[in-house]
């Protein structure tokens, strides 16, 4: 069994956060939210896809901070 990663991202705005909340639920995230008006999110992922997310991220101007979980 695969474990999870948390993804915390902050962005420079509203519209980079919605295209990661878009772009994340492509990747088959388990849950996204945050506070997307302040350009904030938290996403849930497998370990296999974690690193292209926060590369993704990375690519929209966020920065993160990953958690393992579970």
């Amino acid at each position: 069994m695969t474990q999870q990663v948390e993804i915390r991202a902050n962005f420079g705005g509203p519209g980079a956060a919605q295209e990661a909340l878009r772009k994340l639920q492509a990747l088959r995230a388990f849950e996204v939210n945050g506070l997307y008006e302040n350009g904030l999110l938290t996403a849930t992922v497998d370990e296999d896809v974690a690193e292209r997310a926060v590369h993704m991220i990375e690519q929209i101007g966020g920065h993160s901070q990953t958690e393992t979980i579970g």
